[in-house]
C-alpha cells in the first residue's frame, strides 16, 4: 500500500537529516503513504514519538499500526495546536516536511491534478474544502487569475495569454473539465514546451486552491516555536515559490530572507541553516523517480 500510494523522495538523505535518538518526538507534517514516517519510526526506541498530519483522508488508508504513531488528519498549518493538545509542546526534536503532490494525488485520475487524465476540475488536497479548481478558472476575476499565474508558475508573457484566453472561453461555456483547460490553452506555446508549460498552469491553480503558500508560511513560523533547541527543521521543496520561503525563513527567520539585529547590531535568527546549498537527488534516483527531478532538500538546527 505504502509503496504504490507514494514513492519517497531523498529517502535517506532526509531521514538522516533529522539526527534522531531512541526517544525522539517527531513531526512528520506530510504524511502521504507514510514512507518517510515508516523511516522515521525505524529510527525511534520504545519511547520515540511521531506526530504525523495529512489533510487528504486518503492518506487515513496508510495508517501504520503502531503505538508511537499519533496521526491527524489535518492541515500542517494547525500544527501548533495539535503539538499542544497532545501535550508535546516543549517536546518536539525534529520536524520533517515533504511538500507538494503526492504520486497517489498525481495519478488518481478523478482528483484533477494532472494534465494526463480527464476529470473535472478539482485539485483539492483536503476533499471537503470548499475551494475548488473549478470556481478558480471560471469564477475569479481576470486580475485575481492573473496574480496566481505570475505568481505561482513561471510562465513569462504567456500568463497574460492564459488569462484572456479563459475568461474568453468561460464567457461563452463553463469550463469544466482538465482536458477542456488543456486543449483551450496547450498552443499558446511550442509543442516542445507543452507539457511544462501546462504543469505550471496547473501548479498554480493547484496552490491557489489549496492556499499552499499561506499553509505554508503559517507551518515554518509554527515550527519555529515548537521546536526545541538543537531541533531539526528538514524540509523537500518542489517549485521555487516553495523553495524560496523556505530558504529563507531557515536563513534569517522571515521571508524576506532579511537579517534583524538587536541594538548591538548583532543578527537575530531563530536558525542555522546546515549548509547554504540544498540537498538534491542523485541521477540514479531521478531515473527511477522522474517526480523526484525538481526536488531540494534544506535543513535547519533550531538555536
Amino acid at each position: 500500500m505504502i509503496d504504490r500510494y507514494h514513492t519517497p523522495v531523498l529517502f535517506n538523505e532526509s531521514v538522516e537529516a533529522l539526527n534522531l535518538k531512541p526517544d525522539s518526538v517527531v513531526v512528520d507534517v506530510t504524511y502521504g503513504g507514510g514512507g518517510h514516517s515508516k523511516g522515521i519510526l525505524k529510527r525511534l526506541g520504545k519511547s520515540g514519538v511521531l506526530l504525523a498530519f495529512d489533510q487528504d483522508e486518503d492518506a487515513l488508508a496508510n495508517q501504520m499500526q503502531d503505538e508511537r504513531l499519533i496521526f491527524v488528519n489535518a492541515n500542517f498549518r494547525f500544527l501548533i495546536n495539535f503539538v499542544k493538545y497532545y501535550e508535546l509542546d516543549g517536546e518536539v526534536d525534529a520536524i520533517f516536511a515533504d511538500l507538494g503532490v503526492s504520486s497517489h494525488q498525481f495519478d488518481t485520475a478523478e482528483r484533477g491534478f494532472s494534465i494526463r487524465t480527464d476529470a473535472k476540475l478539482d485539485m483539492r488536497m483536503n476533499q471537503d474544502a470548499s475551494l475548488n479548481a473549478h470556481t478558480v478558472v471560471n469564477s475569479y476575476p481576470e486580475n485575481e487569475l492573473l496574480r496566481i499565474f505570475r505568481m505561482y508558475a513561471d510562465l513569462g508573457n504567456a500568463a497574460r495569454k492564459v488569462v484572456t484566453t479563459i475568461c474568453r472561453e468561460r464567457n461563452q461555456r463553463s469550463i469544466d473539465t482538465t482536458s477542456q483547460l488543456v486543449d483551450l490553452i496547450e498552443n499558446l506555446v511550442p509543442h516542445k514546451k507543452r507539457n511544462q508549460f501546462m504543469a505550471q498552469v496547473f501548479q498554480a491553480i493547484r496552490i491557489e486552491v489549496n492556499d499552499e503558500v499561506g499553509a505554508l508560511m503559517d507551518f515554518l513560523e509554527q515550527s519555529e516555536k515548537v521546536l526545541k533547541k538543537g531541533g531539526r527543521l528538514v524540509v523537500i521543496s518542489y517549485h521555487s515559490v516553495e523553495d524560496r520561503l523556505v530558504k529563507n525563513f531557515m536563513r534569517s527567520g522571515n521571508f524576506e530572507g532579511e537579517f534583524e539585529k538587536d541594538m548591538y547590531g548583532v543578527v537575530e535568527k531563530p536558525f542555522d541553516m546546515i549548509s547554504r546549498k540544498p540537498i538534491v537527488p542523485t541521477d540514479e534516483e531521478i531515473e527511477n523517480n522522474p517526480r523526484a527531478r525538481s526536488a531540494k532538500l534544506r535543513i535547519a538546527v533550531k538555536l
